[in-house]
């Protein structure tokens, strides 16, 4: 008996979550395709995304991308599916190859730029916008002219499980934010932070 075998016979879930996969590959491919979002070589997508793009906004996702979405896909249970989200003509959702995100949030009006191999843990949230404005006068004029700026997240980062990265961030290549983190400022490359706000707490060496 090969290894692989006798692993997937160890964690007999993992069969399951494989079988649903290529079951509803054929449609979550063509609704990748309805939604003008190209397809990518080397996905694993287990379940599908939710995906409200706006028709002249941009989202382009790398090879080798794992999404889960169902709650049975990770021990710590996505609460909702993974979702890619822009909401104007010039709003961008950039990821690079090899990420992998369990019931992530990305919500830009801006650019979230992604960079290759970031690991983004259960129920975290990227989102570039506040949405709505913060004084009641200009809510009143227009209750989602919310600000934005662009996020960034280099290379090789990992977010833990709960976290919330804000707009205007960049985080550096190579660092850790821990789960449950509020990230409102820039993290420092190969750094680990936590907290609300979160604060670097130690350096990678």
């Amino acid at each position: 008996m090969s290894s692989r075998l006798s692993e997937l016979l160890q964690m007999p879930w993992r069969i399951t979550n494989e079988v649903r996969r290529r079951l509803a590959y054929p449609y979550i491919r063509c609704a990748f395709a309805y939604h003008g979002v190209a397809w990518g070589r080397g996905w694993r997508v287990l379940g599908m995304p939710i995906i409200q793009r706006h028709r002249s906004s941009t989202i382009v996702l790398g090879d080798g991308i794992y999404l889960r979405s169902w709650p049975r896909s990770n021990p710590l249970v996505p609460h909702h599916p993974v979702v890619l989200a822009t909401r104007t003509a010039d709003a961008s959702i950039r990821i690079g190859d090899d990420c992998g995100f369990s019931g992530t949030t990305f919500v830009s009006a801006d650019a979230i730029e992604v960079g290759d191999r970031v690991q983004i843990g259960s129920n975290a949230s990227v989102v570039n916008t506040d949405f709505h404005p913060l004084r009641p006068e200009v809510r009143r004029e227009n209750f989602n002219a919310g600000a934005s700026a662009p996020i960034v997240i280099e290379d090789d980062v990992f977010v833990g499980m709960d976290s919330l990265i804000l707009k205007g961030v960049t985080v550096g290549e190579g660092s850790v934010v821990g789960a449950g983190s509020v990230v409102s400022r820039d993290v420092p490359p190969g750094t680990v932070v936590a907290g609300n706000p979160a604060t670097v707490v130690t350096e990678l060496d």
